[in-house]
């Protein structure tokens, strides 16, 4: 995630990331077909954060997340792969506080990131209930956070069948941050989220003294898409995607590689629905559009 601002007791303006790594030694890269702008008819604003539902039919999206503009959640319907059409805000769920980063699993339990209660909670992930453009039931995900002032849940990502919930542990100060970045899993047992330091093996190979944020799973449940970010911030970090794969989901991701043909200021990954290409933001000409790149035959 880009400048994600995060209005905590600490009074702390938090701006977000950019890095790169070698791949590892014996993965098996894969690869992607060039990537074409995406077309949003009816909206010319930022679009950061997108996540395609898992029918491939609606694609969520916040606008810019900086500090001198009210960042919301918004939707829009599929033409084709490279169109969309824009529905507008999502409603009931907007306020003059951060929202940001949508998931949805494939029942409508709709995942976002909101700051407005972060003094009082220490908590930033809610949840609610999808249809037709409308939230309801908004209510903070317990069980997640590390209830430690400074540390902040800054990303989500939900598994398709509501299980598994991809989240990030970043570490800010009244410095800024964060200085520490790594996604983090939780498993919805009796209808509550517990974290557990068994499933982190999970991720063993995808976290690194570097920035990790923003994870999309896809809907087989084999690949992670994540982006990383080298730390300590500064005015030439540069975000890059990475692709992480697994041969069952009863094992942890091995294969870690950087996806060479998505280039420049890029972030937030989500996968297609039938896990053959990724939509994901980047920067251009100082603005935040829309791209999708298929995985090459």
């Amino acid at each position: 995630m880009h400048l994600r601002y995060f209005p905590y007791t600490l009074g702390i303006l938090l701006a977000s990331c950019g890095m790169d790594k070698q791949s590892d030694n014996n993965a098996t890269r894969v690869v992607f077909e060039m990537p074409k702008k995406v077309q949003m008819l009816g909206y010319t604003d930022a679009i950061m954060e997108p996540f395609l539902d898992r029918k491939g039919s609606i694609l969520f999206f916040n606008n810019a997340n900086e500090a001198a503009v009210n960042t919301n959640l918004h939707w829009s319907t599929k033409i084709n792969d490279t169109v969309f059409q824009y529905q507008g805000e999502i409603r009931g769920v907007n306020t003059m506080d951060l929202e940001g980063v949508p998931t949805m699993d494939t029942l409508g339990n709709f995942y976002f990131v909101f700051t407005g209660n972060y003094g009082e909670t220490l908590a930033t992930i809610y949840q609610g209930n999808f249809a037709s453009g409308l939230v309801q039931n908004k209510m903070l995900v317990s069980g997640i956070s590390r209830n430690t002032m400074g540390w902040v849940n800054f990303d989500v990502e939900i598994s398709p069948d509501g299980k598994m919930m991809y989240f990030v542990d970043g570490r800010f100060d009244e410095k800024g941050g964060p200085h520490e970045a790594d996604i983090v899993l939780a498993e919805k047992k009796e209808g509550t989220f517990k974290r557990s330091s068994d499933l982190n093996d999970i991720l063993q190979r995808v976290n690194s003294e570097a920035l990790e944020y923003a994870a999309a799973i896809s809907k087989n449940g084999l690949r992670l898409c994540f982006t990383r970010v080298r730390a300590p911030l500064n005015g030439n970090s540069e975000p890059r995607l990475y692709m992480a794969s697994r041969k069952n989901e009863n094992e942890p991701f091995s294969d870690v590689e950087r996806i060479e043909e998505i280039t420049g200021f890029v972030e937030g990954a989500t996968f297609n629905d039938d896990d053959t290409g990724i939509y994901f933001h980047k920067k251009e000409n100082g603005n935040f559009v829309l791209y999708y790149a298929k995985i090459s035959e």
